[in-house]
């Protein structure tokens, strides 16, 4: 007993390529084995596979047995060595999925896949942004950084990073040359609008540093911080306290006006903003408005532009990103049109 106590403590402190080949091997030459011993009972490879991985798996449902004194000898090694090996592959499994939880929920990950979307800065506006994201396009893969104890939120595709996003290093384990977009949300915690964006210039100057191409979206507190921004490179700002307050006062002049800006602002409400490509039958925005408008969507800027409803009879520009209000239904019909 204790000499078999040792083997199995040898098998734990094993290579796990090693352990795993070792099991391979012995499962496939007992079953040949136990074939050729017992053809009879065993006729075919199957059979003795079946019997061996019964065997080694403590399952035993007695169907096939063996009957001769070289297939019980056989039986007998699986008895002592091959459960036992099986048993610690098998642990090694276990294992290796506890611990790959536990990396995942303590953000001790590196990220391969690609354009994926990037959260750095995790708050109730990071989780509002998520589900944005998610309802946007359900099995797209969000990878959240920030520098809690255990993942905010785990799911199949969110994914999280626990570190400093103001080092190359934790950027880096994000994968974050090839991510699709990153999202910048300001530190509340800190208290200093100051501060804060501070913080989030750090952050973005860093991005643009290891990844130049990738399009950044940042919160800004204050709207005379941007200029400081601007050898980083952002591509887009988002004002947070100016664009609460700007709602807030044409809500209060205007009953009503918030229910739009939540329209054209969320996925789950009304209408909403989608962007259409530029067809070869189009030749100036007039056409392109008076199609779209056929389908039930209304034409209304291209990209930042919202005068073109102005200038229906000029020549849509090559590289024009054209976007249209309409509900969700009506965008997928516009899209199947285009293929």
């Amino acid at each position: 007993m204790f000499i078999l106590r040792r083997l199995f403590l040898k098998m734990v402190k094993i290579n796990n390529y090693v352990l795993f080949i070792s099991s391979a091997v012995l499962v496939l030459l007992s079953t040949i084995f136990i074939v050729i011993v017992e053809n009879d009972t065993f006729p075919t490879l199957f059979d003795g596979f079946w019997w061996v991985m019964t065997t080694v798996t403590t399952v035993g449902y007695g169907d096939y047995y063996p009957v001769t004194a070289a297939g019980r000898i056989i039986a007998i090694f699986l008895y002592i060595f091959g459960i036992g090996l099986i048993g610690v592959a098998i642990g090694k499994i276990i294992d290796g999925l506890t611990v790959f939880r536990k990396k995942r929920v303590e953000g001790d990950i590196v990220y391969k896949d690609r354009q994926h979307f990037i959260i750095i800065g995790w708050s109730q506006k990071a989780r509002f942004a998520v589900n944005e994201i998610t309802d946007t396009k359900k099995d797209v893969e969000i990878v959240v950084i920030d520098e809690l104890k255990e993942a905010p939120l785990l799911t199949e595709n969110i994914h999280y990073i626990r570190g400093n996003a103001s080092e190359e290093s934790t950027l880096l384990k994000a994968n974050l040359t090839q991510a699709k977009a990153v999202l910048i949300f300001a530190d509340d915690s800190l208290g200093n609008d100051q501060m804060t964006d501070g913080k989030t210039l750090l952050i973005a100057s860093t991005i643009e540093t290891v990844a130049p191409g990738v399009h950044t979206v940042v919160e800004v507190m204050e709207e005379r911080h941007i200029k400081n921004f601007q050898h980083a490179k952002v591509d887009e700002f988002i004002i947070s306290n100016e664009t609460i307050s700007s709602l807030a006062v044409r809500s209060a002049f205007r009953k009503g006006v918030s229910g739009i800006y939540s329209q054209l602002l969320s996925r789950s409400v009304g209408d909403d903003l989608f962007h259409i490509s530029v067809q070869n039958r189009w030749k100036t925005y007039g056409d392109a408005f008076q199609d779209l408008l056929k389908e039930g969507a209304t034409l209304i800027a291209d990209r930042n532009d919202l005068t073109i409803n102005r200038r229906l009879t000029e020549e849509i520009p090559k590289g024009a990103e054209l976007y249209v209000v309409c509900d969700y239904e009506t965008y997928e019909k516009i899209k199947k049109k285009e293929h």
